[in-house]
């Protein structure tokens, strides 16, 4: 990371400096808004939100290690005082970019953004030193704090861009303007919040009008096989390059073949071909993969290279399709970090292929932020439980949306249907349940809570 001086930050960020008698003390350790995760020599960010207010966690934050606050009000130790905190970190990146030549690299889309985020950091290390958003941190907090990260001899910066309402990602594009920028697909994550797929789409496409120019340099990569980020093309003057299944894609997979969940196929690219063989879980990850081939062609990689750096790349963020192998025999998948309707797809196609002819157990909780289309949604999913011939569905929570994928699954013979209120009383029900050798998904947006609860039954291994 770069080092900078309380008095850089402050002309940085326009703030005032309090309780710092040293002006020219670095910060030299990591910066976050989490007063646990603040590196010694660090920046803690009080940040004042709906719930917890960051100015109530400075004395956690200083044991931790962090040198100094960024804040909006004088907290007893060093601090740079700001009017709004969040504008302040963002003033902070773009500082922090004229110090670095690192050539930024965007990516948004509904689902697996992250999953790519982490493949196209593994692929890139290999061309240069590479700078990436840790787990899922693609907001206005999070994106300043990973440039924060960068050196002066990054070469990528890969940034993650998320967005629950238009003008999301203008506003981070802004901050830190990308060169190339990839869209992997508007699916049904905040559909409840945007109001419907194209308002998604409208959404999503900030990134690509942010791009320059295809003659400065731009580059948009569009995923040919979904129709509204294919359209997308007609909105940025960038140069765009295109990946899918089709044969017009300019970069494609043909021979697709998924054994025990993982994907291998044979990848064109207009440099020539090579077989992948991914590691990564899910057939989804095919199209992640190819975002991140088309991106690093872009770059100059040949495709060889482009080939054996897929297949080398592993898993990296958690509860993204994590694979948990418990002592007793049984595996755990644990995907509950987020869900939508496409990733509940994804989840329970990847239990079936991984489990072969293994007992499946799907243990799935409510998709938030789905608006008026949640009931059916969830019917939906409901539908593809039986489909698939899963043999146990668990259900958590009470809900109408619930009730709703439990009533869809149940003409499916002989699934089995269990029920459990909550997380809390999840885990002796699973106990009782699991034999050796069960294959079990573990899947529900974040807020339900089974992210966590999927570690838990992973170490809770019955007498």
């Amino acid at each position: 990371m770069i080092s900078l001086t309380l008095a850089e930050i402050a002309d940085a960020t326009g703030g005032t400096l309090h309780d710092a008698p040293d002006p020219q003390l670095r910060i030299t350790g990591r910066s976050a808004s989490d007063s646990r995760e603040v590196g010694p020599g660090g920046m803690f960010v009080a940040v004042a939100g709906a719930r917890v207010d960051g100015h109530d966690f400075v004395d956690q934050a200083t044991a931790t290690g962090a040198s100094c606050v960024l804040a909006t009000r004088p907290v007893g130790v060093p601090a740079i005082v700001v009017d709004d905190v969040t504008a302040a970190l963002g003033n902070l990146a773009q500082h922090v970019l004229t110090r670095t030549g690192a050539q930024i690299i965007a990516l948004t889309g509904s689902a697996g953004k992250t999953s790519t985020k982490d493949l196209l950091a593994q692929v890139l290390a290999r061309h240069g030193e590479t700078v990436a958003t840790p787990g899922s941190f693609n907001t206005e907090i999070g994106l300043p704090l990973t440039v924060m990260g960068a050196a002066e001899s990054t070469r990528y910066l890969v940034l993650e861009m998320g967005a629950r309402h238009q003008g999301d990602i203008a506003y981070l594009a802004s901050l830190t303007p990308p060169q190339i920028g990839i869209v992997l697909n508007v699916g049904s994550a905040h559909i409840g919040e945007f109001g419907g797929r194209e308002a998604i789409a409208t959404a999503k496409g900030e990134l690509v009008e942010s791009l320059p120019s295809a003659a400065d340099g731009g580059v948009a990569v569009l995923n040919a096989d979904d129709e509204l980020v294919a359209a997308m093309a007609t909105r940025t003057t960038a140069a765009v390059m295109t990946y899918g299944t089709g044969e017009s894609a300019t970069v494609r997979a043909t021979d697709i073949q998924v054994t025990a969940g993982r994907a291998s196929f044979l990848l064109h690219t207009p440099g020539g071909s090579a077989p992948v063989h991914l590691r990564l879980l899910g057939t989804h990850q095919v199209h992640n993969a190819l975002a991140v081939a088309t991106t690093v062609h872009a770059l100059g990689m040949d495709t060889d290279h482009i080939a054996e750096a897929l297949s080398a790349a592993e898993p990296v963020s958690a509860g993204r399709l994590q694979v948990l192998e418990r002592a007793d025999g049984v595996t755990i998948i644990n995907d509950a970090f987020n869900a939508n309707t496409e990733s509940m797809r994804a989840g329970l196609e990847t239990l079936t292929s991984l489990a072969g002819d293994r007992r499946t157990v799907a243990v799935l909780g409510e998709m938030k932020e789905l608006g008026d289309t949640a009931q059916a949604a969830h019917a939906e999913v409901g539908r593809l439980v039986g489909d698939l011939g899963i043999d146990v569905l668990v259900t958590v929570g009470t809900t109408d949306e619930m009730t709703a994928l439990a009533d869809a699954a149940r003409p499916s013979s002989p699934l089995r249907i269990e029920s459990a209120d909550d997380p809390d009383v999840l885990l002796p029900l699973l106990n009782r349940l699991l034999l050796s050798g069960d294959v079990v998904l573990v899947k529900a947006s974040k807020s339900v809570g089974l992210e966590k609860f999927a570690n838990i039954l992973h170490a809770e291994v019955p007498a």
